[in-house]
């Protein structure tokens, strides 16, 4: 999402609208996700690293 999203302003004009909107956000805030983080891996191995930078300049 981007940042500027989060300061959009908009009008809601009919009570169908404004229960549709209330829903969403209930339904987000139950439906809360958190990304699963994984351990950072560490290369050490000279010819590891030698290896991964040789693959980061065929791309």
């Amino acid at each position: 999402m981007a940042t500027s999203s989060i300061f959009a302003n908009f009008s809601i004009k009919d009570s169908k609208t404004a229960e549709a909107f209330v829903d969403a956000l209930e339904r987000s805030s139950k439906e809360r996700s958190r990304p699963e983080l994984s351990a950072p891996e560490y290369i050490t191995d000279k010819d590891k690293i030698t290896e991964f930078f040789s693959q980061r300049k065929k791309k």
